[in-house]
């Protein structure tokens, strides 16, 4: 029993950074979690990724005037984004190119234009810093920011529910009824950005899609309903937080990985597992109805 403690409690009893990072975690879980599924149900799920490294030129200028600033990257972060998010609609709407097209021209010219403004004002490890994060080195001012997000995230979501859900399964009906669909599409996305700037100050540019998006598709394949998928989406997100600080205190792995990998090995164990959408029980469930 005292082994147990030592191994799941203690870190967390000892450290406060420990504690900060838990809190971190959760706060990223409750509003990444249900945001990813939304962009896995509206089949933007690579969207999601092109958005992460969008973020990352805006966080570049923040950090190249003001160096390591929370509130200079996050304000850069979550200009660039949004801007990316209307110039690839724009581009959509205007010319031939589709929108997932646009958003991954977009993404690749701010990825390469983000990583070129930190190595020529900064060291390689601003660069790490930037691109990987550390979720162990969130302090109190960048777990008020992701909580803050967590919480507008939350009630924006419980705000626009109904006509968002109804945008993503119908939109053909929206535009018939006169409803704005384009104005919650454009909502959401705002939404998207704003959990990838906080997610970026714990996981870095390229690891905070992963905690969005990992647990929101294994979602789909335990659950039937949105509500149960919700639930699913934010206590794996939130599990893979958890386990993956174990793993980073006791074997001194980096933190932002292993949370993500230990996410993918919940989607990798799904794959096979789960009642819903699972390999196995697909598999019996045809059995039985053969005999």
């Amino acid at each position: 029993m005292l082994h147990l403690y030592d191994l799941l409690v203690a870190p967390f009893a000892e450290f406060g950074f420990m504690r900060r990072a838990l809190a971190g975690c959760l706060a990223l879980a409750l509003g990444s979690g249900p945001v990813g599924l939304m962009l896995v149900m509206r089949r933007m799920s690579l969207m999601g990724d092109a958005m992460s490294h969008a973020v990352l030129p805006g966080a570049a200028i923040g950090f190249l005037v003001a160096g390591l600033s929370l509130p200079a990257m996050s304000v850069g972060g979550f200009v660039a984004g949004v801007l990316v998010a209307l110039l690839a609609g724009l581009a959509t709407r205007f010319t031939g190119v589709k929108e997932d097209a646009s958003f991954a021209a977009f993404f690749l010219m701010s990825l390469a234009l983000g990583v070129l403004i930190v190595s020529k004002s900064g060291s390689n490890v601003d660069l790490m810093h930037i691109l990987f994060g550390s979720v162990l080195a969130v302090d109190s001012a960048a777990l008020v920011l992701i909580a803050s997000v967590a919480s507008l995230t939350l009630t924006t979501l419980a705000l626009i529910y109904r006509p968002l859900m109804l945008e993503s399964l119908d939109p053909v009906f929206m535009r018939a009824v006169g409803a704005k669909g384009g104005l919650w599409h454009l909502l959401f996305l705002m939404l998207v950005v704003l959990n990838l700037v906080a997610g970026f100050q714990a996981l870095g540019t390229l690891m905070a899609v992963g905690l969005m998006m990992l647990p929101a598709i294994t979602s789909r394949l335990w659950a039937h309903s949105v509500g149960g998928m919700m639930l699913t989406s934010v206590g794996v997100a939130f599990a893979s937080g958890l386990g993956g600080l174990l793993l980073s205190y006791h074997f001194e792995l980096p933190s932002g990985p292993a949370i993500i990998l230990l996410a993918g090995v919940a989607y990798l164990f799904s794959l096979l597992f789960a009642p819903v959408g699972g390999a196995l029980p697909r598999y019996i469930r045809s059995r039985h109805f053969e005999q």
